[in-house]
């Protein structure tokens, strides 16, 4: 194999792992200087010669003339008589430049070589790849979806890279298959066995923050900031944004004429359902809104303990508990305070505590019927059996006994 043979072997792989041709001449020219140093003791006296126009690689090696019978290193010095057999003009104390090649160095130096080379490229690819997504993290990447395992999916990006999106940060609706396009945000790179791993997610905050910023030009121009995001992915997320010009509305600009902005991103989200609202630094303003769409009649914040007791009429409870409990906990991670909701007082004088019913009633079974807003027999006989049995997530024949009980009391 000649150096021209064994420069073009790599040609494939080259284009492959994306590694430029000067790259690559300048990684030969050192794997050979290292294959000469090894092989003659020292690389001083070579001159290689890279070029990148037609991809081949020269070696010379430079030793001085001397009188024959005379020479003490042969790596450094020729005798005449076979000196001249290389160029007759030659004279004992010039120096005498010799072309090297691959089959001077040996079957086994020539494959140590080739392993060489490959090794250094891998690593170089390895390299690139890790500063490349170490500068991205915190960007959305576009995809295909290349193979799906259970824990995890595998992506190829444009260059056909590798990356990874495990199924913890994938929205719970997500659902893939080999070919699909699919958009994520780079959440961390990660060293492992010395190969670099690109971990993606859909789930982080920050990739509903990325796609405001393709959606909402006022935010990417940095007219509207984005000041908290919250999510529970694939079932709702909060924004509070904030504009620093009273003539925007912060909003509007977000959501869109009817609701054309948000539209792509709850698309993307699977149907997630994204609450934006007006920043403040009232705590009291901003609780108000956080706890959107149900509409608080008072409000009484302890901000030493970062605690809010809310007052509502009955049937706006529901409406600041949310499905499976997602509004009031979004509302307390957005606002930073912990939020007990409260019925109003103006209770029937006719209705009864649900601790009334303790001794009849397992205790775990009313507060989960608290945990949904009803303190009271009547507030639970207002909800249909079946709201109640997915609210509650208790089993149909408990509900079923709960309700005779209260039933009972009022016939």
């Amino acid at each position: 194999m000649n150096t021209q043979e064994l420069i073009e072997s790599f040609s494939d792989f080259k284009e492959f792992k994306n590694i430029d041709r000067v790259t690559m001449m300048n990684i030969l020219e050192e794997v050979f200087r290292a294959t000469i140093a090894k092989t003659y003791g020292t690389d001083e006296n070579f001159d290689v010669i890279i070029n990148p126009d037609k991809g081949d690689i020269e070696i010379w090696r430079n030793r001085v003339v001397v009188e024959d019978g005379e020479v003490e290193d042969e790596n450094e010095e020729i005798e005449y008589s076979k000196a001249i057999l290389i160029e007759p003009d030659f004279e004992v104390g010039e120096e005498v430049s010799e072309e090297l090649k691959l089959e001077n160095f040996g079957r086994r130096a020539v494959l140590a070589l080739r392993q060489n080379l490959v090794s250094r490229i891998h690593e170089l690819e390895k390299d690139s790849l890790y500063k490349l997504y170490k500068d991205r993290v915190g960007d959305i990447i576009t995809g295909e979806i290349y193979q799906v395992w259970k824990k995890e999916v595998l992506i190829l990006d444009d260059e056909g890279n590798e990356l990874i999106l495990p199924k913890s940060e994938q929205i719970p609706s997500d659902y893939f298959k080999k070919g699909d396009t699919v958009r994520a945000v780079v959440a961390k790179v990660d060293m492992r066995n010395n190969t670099p791993v690109i971990i993606l997610s859909r789930t982080a905050p920050v990739f509903l923050e990325r796609l405001f910023e393709l959606e909402v030009p006022e935010i990417f121009d940095g007219l509207i900031t984005i000041k908290k995001i919250v999510r529970e992915p694939g079932e709702r997320a909060k924004v509070a944004v904030e504009s620093y010009d009273d003539r925007i509305d912060p909003v509007g600009a977000c959501v869109g004429m009817k609701g054309s902005r948000i539209h792509g991103i709850v698309r993307e989200l699977r149907n997630e359902n994204i609450d934006v609202i007006n920043f403040t630094a009232n705590p009291s303003l901003f609780i108000q809104r956080a706890l959107s769409p149900a509409k608080i009649t008072s409000i009484e914040i302890n901000e030493d303990k970062e605690r809010a007791d809310v007052f509502l009429k009955p049937d706006q409870v529901s409406l600041a508990i949310g499905k499976g409990g997602h509004n009031i906990k979004l509302a307390s991670r957005l606002t930073g305070f912990e939020i007990d909701v409260y019925r109003e007082s103006d209770v029937d004088s006719e209705d009864v505590d649900l601790e009334e019913f303790a001794d009849e009633i397992d205790h775990w079974i009313i507060d989960a019927l608290k945990g949904i807003g009803c303190d009271t027999a009547k507030s639970v006989l207002d909800i249909s059996k079946d709201d109640l049995v997915k609210r509650t997530d208790l089993e149909e024949e408990t509900i079923e006994e709960v309700l005779q009980i209260l039933r009972a009391e009022f016939e």
